[in-house]
C-alpha cells in the first residue's frame, strides 16, 4: 500500500491535516482558520481556499485516502459552537470526496483504541504517542496545544494500518 497517499484530518479549530506517504517524514499542517469580525466580537470559522489549497497538492497521485475523524456535538457546547465544528468537518469531507479521493469516517473511540495502545485517551497522551510513532517529527507536538497535530498524525497512520489490512487480506 505504499502507493498510497493517506490524509488524517483532526477537523476541529485546533484540529491538524497530517500526511503519510508523500514525503519520508509526514507533513502536518495545522488546520487553516479565519479570525472573521461580529457584532460579538470575533469568532473563527473555517478558510475554505486554503483548506481547498491544502487538499488540492496531492492531486497528482493516483491514489489518496482520507481518514477523517467523525465528530459529534458535546453535550456542553453551545449551538453555535457546535455549528462551527460541524462546518469544519462538512468543508475538510466537501472539499475531499470533489477532489475524487478516497474518504474514510472513523470515530474517535476507534483510532483511539487501536492506536493509543493503552496509553489513554486524553491530548497529553496523544501528543506523547504520536512523539513515539514518529520521533522525527516529534518536535511537531511539544506543545500542549498541539494536540490536534498528534491526533491527525495519529488518525492517518490509523487508516495507513487498516489499508494495509484490508490489501493483505486481498492476496
Amino acid at each position: 500500500m505504499s502507493d498510497v497517499v493517506v490524509l488524517g484530518i483532526d477537523p476541529g479549530f485546533t484540529g491538524a491535516l497530517a500526511v503519510l506517504g508523500y514525503t519520508a517524514d509526514p507533513l502536518v499542517y495545522d488546520a487553516p482558520v479565519l479570525e472573521v469580525a461580529s457584532a460579538r466580537g470575533t469568532r473563527r470559522e473555517p478558510d475554505l481556499p486554503r483548506m481547498s489549497r491544502l487538499l488540492q497538492q496531492f492531486e497528482q497521485y493516483p491514489r489518496v485516502h482520507v481518514f477523517i475523524e467523525r465528530v459529534h456535538a458535546m453535550p456542553e457546547s453551545s449551538a453555535r459552537a457546535a455549528f462551527a465544528f460541524g462546518h469544519g468537518f462538512g468543508a475538510w469531507e466537501g472539499i475531499a470526496v470533489a477532489l475524487g479521493y478516497a474518504l474514510t469516517r472513523v470515530e474517535p473511540a476507534r483510532w483511539k483504541g487501536a492506536m493509543m495502545d493503552g496509553m489513554g485517551k486524553e491530548k497529553d497522551a496523544a501528543r506523547l504517542r504520536a512523539a513515539m510513532l514518529f520521533p522525527s517529527v516529534a518536535h511537531l507536538f511539544a506543545r500542549r496545544c498541539d494536540d490536534g497535530r498528534a491526533e491527525a498524525l495519529l488518525i492517518a497512520e490509523y487508516g495507513r494500518r487498516s489499508l494495509r489490512e484490508a490489501h493483505s487480506g486481498d492476496a
